[in-house]
Parts: structure tokens; sequence; C-alpha cells
């Protein structure tokens, strides 16, 4: 069983059962009166009870907040908001997956800000506009294996109003403890299991196919999608899995860590799509893969060379890397097109303009035009994959 205990900007412990030890590390952090920030479902399950009887019987004042959505909205950040200084909250714990954890983060930011949310988004020098005395201390505890959010200093936000997702951002969002517990991912559905860790590995592909210069990224993400190849598939096959689980928790980690060196087309077109259509952002970035890895492909065929080195495939190109990934989706029930899911293309214009100003597509090995992102937009709804 592994269990460890990593400090950087951020505490990171990993074992199993370290959720335990939630109350103590409240404490630690100067947390007395935590507001548990996670999602409806969660919020009537044993793991989510078992943390309140945890903090409350260590004297904790500890309440809950459970009104945040898949793609959480700026609606749902102003009613947590509203939550944590109704109940004068000096901390926060984001229990769930990335939604729940993106949420908590953004209102850990915004809560004492003279601000609205919207003046932090991910643009310039916004930041700075921030009073970094008064963001609220996180504990971030993820129970699903994709977005990375526990270690990201961003928050992507739906801003309702204009139906696109906004990247809010501040260096002091980064939570100042991450429990990665695999006894809290083992109730996971093999659909989320599937679709967070495609999510996991979107990350890691796209941060090592960036053309950024990030030496020590670029080794995490192929050791990332080295522990993705493996222990996926025993996660969806077995969720009971400890070791898998562990290991799927830490690659989705080191996912976040590594896409600081940039997203790309995957992302643009994910975040275009999730505003609009309000998909799983998992497994839309998990069906568009093959299709933006093949528009991508004059650019990147010397590293899925190295990429299918690293993985040992027996086909160590990039049509052995995509036999990979098609095969992976395959084995996981990841459906081939958006419109097995009920995208069809009538809003490929518009889907491809906010593509193409996405905060994640200057990351992409090409710089793709809005009319390049409508048609692979358009391909992943039929199928075609090349001409």
């Amino acid at each position: 069983m592994l269990e460890a205990h990593w400090h950087y900007p951020t505490a990171i412990t990993v074992g199993e059962h370290c959720s335990d030890q939630l109350a103590q590390y409240c404490k630690d952090a100067g947390i007395h009166k935590p507001l548990m920030v996670t999602d409806p479902v969660l919020a009537d399950s044993k793991m989510v009870r078992n943390a309140l009887a945890q903090c409350r019987h260590a004297d904790l004042e500890i309440q809950i907040f459970h009104g945040v959505q898949g793609n959480p909205t700026g609606q749902n950040v102003e009613a947590g908001i509203h939550h944590y200084l109704k109940g004068k909250h000096d901390g926060i714990i984001a229990f769930g997956g990335g939604s729940s954890i993106d949420a908590a983060k953004a209102i850990a930011l915004a809560a004492n800000q003279s601000l609205p949310l919207w003046e932090f988004e991910d643009k310039g020098d916004n930041w700075q506009k921030a009073d970094a005395n008064v963001i609220a201390p996180v504990i971030a505890i993820p129970t699903t294996a994709g977005t990375g959010s526990e270690v990201g200093r961003a928050a992507v936000i739906t801003d309702e109003s204009q139906q696109v997702k906004k990247i809010i951002f501040h260096p002091k969002m980064m939570p100042v403890h991450v429990l990665l517990d695999p006894s809290l991912s083992i109730a996971l559905p093999q659909p989320l299991t599937a679709a967070t860790g495609m999510d996991a590995l979107s990350h890691n592909l796209e941060a090592f196919c960036s053309p950024s210069y990030h030496p020590m990224a670029e080794a995490i993400s192929l050791e990332a999608m080295r522990m993705i190849m493996h222990y996926l598939p025993v996660a969806y096959l077995d969720g009971n899995n400890i070791q898998a689980r562990t290991q799927m928790l830490v690659a989705s980690t080191m996912g976040a860590t590594a896409f600081q060196k940039g997203l790309g087309a995957m992302h643009a077109l994910a975040h275009s799509l999730g505003a609009v259509y309000n998909q799983h952002h998992g497994l839309l970035n998990a069906i568009l893969m093959p299709y933006v890895l093949t528009a991508n492909r004059p650019r990147i065929n010397e590293k899925m060379a190295r990429l299918g080195r690293y993985l040992a495939l027996s086909e160590p190109d990039f049509d052995g890397v995509m036999d990979w990934v098609i095969s992976l989706r395959n084995e996981l029930g990841i459906p081939h097109t958006l419109a097995e899911i009920g995208i069809d293309n009538q809003q490929s214009q518009r889907i491809g303009e906010m593509a193409a100003s996405d905060a994640a597509a200057p990351g992409n090995p090409i710089s793709f035009d809005a009319a390049q992102y409508a048609d692979i937009f358009c391909r992943a709804v039929s199928g075609k994959l090349t001409d």
C-alpha cells in the first residue's frame, strides 16, 4: 500500500484512509470553522457524513454547502459565498470531483474580496486586483482521479450570462493541503472512472505535446501517462483495487502539475462544448482526443514516437499511440463521436470561434483558427478521423 507525504507549496498526503485525519489537518491550517463544499450526490454519502462527524467530534464548527453542479457556474459560487459569509467561516474543505474543488477555490478567493468574481479572470494581471491576505485556506479531498484541480491555482467557472467558461486565477487559490485517499474513490461508477481517467490522460498528453519549454513538466507527463496506461483499465474493471485507485489519484495530480506547460485544442473545444451543452468535461476530452491528435499530427510525430517508446508500444510512432488511445477508449466504453452524446454540428461556427479564443488554445502545437476548430468539431460529431 502506497503512503506518502510530500511538501511543495501544497502539502500532499497519499494513502488509504488518510482523510481520517482531516480534522487535525484543518487545525494545522488554522481552520476552526470550515465550510465543506461538495455536490448534492456526495452530500448524502457515507463518506461525507463520516467527515462531518469526525470534524464535529474534534470541536470544529463545520457546515456544508452542496449547491455545486457539474460545470460549476458563477451562481453556484455566489451561493457558496453567501453560505461562507453567513456562517462566518475561516476556511474551506473542497470535497468531491473537479467541479466541487473548482467551486470551492473560487469561493475561497472571492468571498472576502471587494470585487466580484469575474474581475479575477485569468487575463493580464487581473489576479493582482485581489487582496491575497483575505483568501481563505482550502483543504482539498478529490474523490475522482481526473481534473487535478486539487493542485491548481485556478478554477474553471461557467459565466451563464455569456455561456462561456472562464478561468479564475490567483496563486493563493492553491489548496494548502491535499488528501489523496483512494478509499474515497472506490465507489466511483465505471462511467465516471473512465471519463475522469481520460481527463487525466488528456492533461498529460496535451502538456507533453505543447511546444512550450518545460522539461520537468514534460517528464512528469510521460510518467503519468505510463501510470494511466497500466492502472486506469484496472480501476475501471475493479473499482475496489486500492493500488489502482491510488496510482490514478497520483497520475491525476501529476497531470495538473504538468499542464502548467500548456494545454491545447482538446481543452479549447471541451471548454466551449461544456459551456454550451453542459456535458461532462472529461468525457468531452475523451471523445475529442483522437480527432485533435490527428489534426496536430504534422507537428507531433516526433513526440508521439518518444511517447510510444516510453510506453513500450509495439509500434512506437504516431499510429501506435493512436491505436493505443482508441483501444483504451473502447475498453472504457467511451463513445467514438459527439453525436452519441446528443451533440450535433449546428453550432459549429460558434464552437469554432469560442475554441479559437479559449485560454487553452495558445498551448496547442498548431495555432488553429476558428474554421479549423469548427472542422475538428464537425469531425468529432460525425466520426470522420481522416479524409
